[in-house]
């Protein structure tokens, strides 16, 4: 399964920014968008791993509860 790169923006606007074969890959671009990234950008710049872009885009809008204090 590729690796994803997507900016992830308010009001989940998403934007794919590249796939790749390897997680180094990904991780070498996310790094460096987030080095040129505008400090007024509110932009996330992620890495999902995912078989289809699809699939991706479904687990970065999906919301995550927290958990609680102290749990490890």
């Amino acid at each position: 399964m590729p690796y994803y790169v997507y900016a992830v923006r308010p009001f989940a606007q998403l934007t794919a920014l590249g796939e790749h074969a390897a997680y180094a890959g990904a991780s070498a671009q996310a790094k460096t968008l987030r080095a040129q990234q505008a400090v007024d950008d509110k932009a996330q710049i992620r890495v999902m791993f995912a078989a289809t872009p699809i699939e991706a885009e479904d687990l970065l809008l999906q919301v995550r509860t927290p958990r609680p204090a102290g749990e490890e």
